[in-house]
């Protein structure tokens, strides 16, 4: 079963360039991790969501210690205004099956 993740970043205000930069060179190495079935960035004034989907918990768990996300950890150094806020969901399938879940 897929492993759903939404992880929300809030960079301290002086900081969101950087790390929309950082958080754009590190999707593509992400992409290409094994497992990795969606992984995409969203902003919303100037806070950054990343919709995930793992083909399983092992990949997940995977990710977490994989180079791409040691590199953007270091690249993020001092930059948020808080840890991150990483979530991982439940599906709740409802209605067409192709719109009601990620």
């Amino acid at each position: 079963m897929s492993i759903v993740v939404v992880a929300t970043l809030t960079p301290k205000p002086d900081e969101v360039d950087a790390v929309r930069e950082a958080l754009l060179a590190a999707v593509p190495k992400v992409h290409a991790e094994p497992g990795c079935e969606r992984y995409a960035l969203h902003e919303a004034d100037g806070v950054f969501v990343f919709v995930e989907r793992w083909e399983s918990a092992e990949a997940m768990k995977v990710h977490g210690t994989a180079e791409p996300l040691a590199t953007l950890g270091a690249a993020l150094a001092g930059k948020l205004a808080a840890a991150p806020d990483i979530r991982r969901l439940t599906p709740l399938p409802a209605g067409d099956a192709d719109k009601g879940a990620v």
